[in-house]
């Protein structure tokens, strides 16, 4: 690839993209809406929120210096992350921490990158997330998953118009704001009736001897930040 051609295609990737209509927006707010509400649909979206969750477990995994031995990705929307290391301290209550709080700031990070311009930019760390999760799934519904979300990222990167990629994006990071909140309710419905003994909650109480409804509270306290936060950055206001 000669200089001109490199030098284009930095000016695609971390350049600046115009500002999308105002109408385009709040339209794609209302498909996150759309998709996250109405529980026979949020059945399948709630895939890319578990994607997410899961990501999170394992990235602070390896940065917290543990060993990360795979993910797997369910078709009920379930997952799994497996690390070993240290069975207690600030990487083990990290890691589990990680989880419900990852989609939501994942939004966050991503409202930033579009209130300052960077459309593509986005798509394109968002596929190499993908990519580097993708190492990491040991199960076949897992990565078929993640190569799917992964290959749409890269093809409307790649492939569309600006206003098609601010379309997508849009949808996307308005999607993990939104998306982000849902679980954690989720959550505390099924504690209430007796279920999920070994949440991601109940887990970090053990560990820190705080009772889960504390760590219940901070995850929707992130995700609820996270959706006012991040849906003033991409409204502008």
């Amino acid at each position: 690839m000669d200089s001109t051609n490199l030098g284009a295609l930095w000016d695609r990737v971390f350049g600046a993209q115009p500002d999308p209509d105002q109408w385009l927006v709040i339209a794609t707010a209302a498909v996150a809406l759309a998709v996250v509400v109405p529980r026979v649909v949020w059945r399948l979206s709630r895939n890319a929120i578990t994607i997410a969750h899961e990501g999170g477990h394992g990235l602070i995994a390896l940065l917290t210096g543990r060993s990360l031995d795979g993910i797997r990705l369910h078709s009920d929307t379930s997952g799994l992350t497996v690390s070993r290391g240290k069975p207690t301290g600030i990487g083990m209550i990290l890691t589990a921490a990680a989880g419900y709080t990852a989609p939501p700031l994942l939004g966050l990070g991503g409202a930033w990158l579009l209130a300052a311009n960077h459309i593509t930019l986005f798509l394109w760390i968002a596929t190499a997330l993908l990519i580097a999760m993708l190492v990491m799934i040991r199960n076949a519904y897992g990565a078929l998953t993640v190569i799917l979300t992964g290959a749409a990222f890269l093809l409307i990167s790649w492939l569309t118009s600006p206003e098609v990629q601010a379309a997508f994006a849009y949808a996307a990071v308005w999607f993990m704001l939104i998306g982000g909140v849902r679980p954690a309710f989720e959550l505390q419905s099924k504690r209430r009736h007796g279920g999920a003994p070994d949440s991601d909650a109940d887990q970090l109480s053990r560990l820190t001897h705080v009772p889960a409804a504390m760590w219940l509270f901070l995850f929707h306290t992130v995700s609820v930040c996270a959706l006012l936060g991040g849906g003033r950055w991409l409204l502008g206001i």
